[in-house]
């Protein structure tokens, strides 16, 4: 880990480690994706979200995230700029992994999708399977830190709805 790189170095930094929880010791990435979860249940429930609102915000999270990124890494070397304390890219992935979730109607069945697409969520980002694997080896820049949480995202967006779709409901 680069010692250029402090959550007080910039406000991107500090962003960028979703307000410091990118600095836990143990497992930031899977507190960032915690806290993106908390945040999709928060929004999509509590504001009774639609699908195309749901996409719209993921979008705009997944962009957000790219150009935070691209900031926040700016003055490190290529090697550097994935830092395990950057989790926006885990906030941006759970969100398009738990998309699906807002087309279904019950509370509780949105909790249990959301909690499926997490566990897959985090499988796909610490296994990395084809293409995350290249596009994490490749792109070292803002769009490289989150496209592969995106790509991890999609694959456990997917694998959720299966599984939830056949088993689950």
């Amino acid at each position: 880990m680069s010692k250029n790189f402090s959550i007080f170095s910039s406000p991107f930094s500090f962003i960028a480690t979703l307000f410091g929880i990118g600095k836990l010791p143990v497992a930031p990435g899977t507190w960032g994706s915690i806290f993106g979860l908390l945040t999709y249940l928060y929004f999509t429930i509590y504001f009774s979200l639609s699908l195309l609102a749901v996409t719209v915000i993921t979008l705009f999270i997944a962009l957000f995230s790219v150009w935070v990124c691209e900031k926040a890494t700016f003055y490190l070397s290529r090697e550097e700029k994935d830092q395990k304390s950057i989790v926006l890219d885990e906030f941006a992935g759970i969100w398009i992994a738990c998309c699906p979730a807002a087309t279904i109607l019950m509370v509780q069945e949105v909790i249990v999708y959301s909690l499926i697409a997490f566990l897959f969520f985090r499988l796909f980002d610490i296994w990395k399977p084809y293409p995350i694997n290249f596009m994490d080896a490749k792109l070292k820049n803002g769009f490289g830190i989150v496209f592969d949480d995106l790509l991890a995202g999609l694959y456990a967006a997917i694998s959720s709805s299966l599984v939830f779709y056949l088993f689950v409901q």
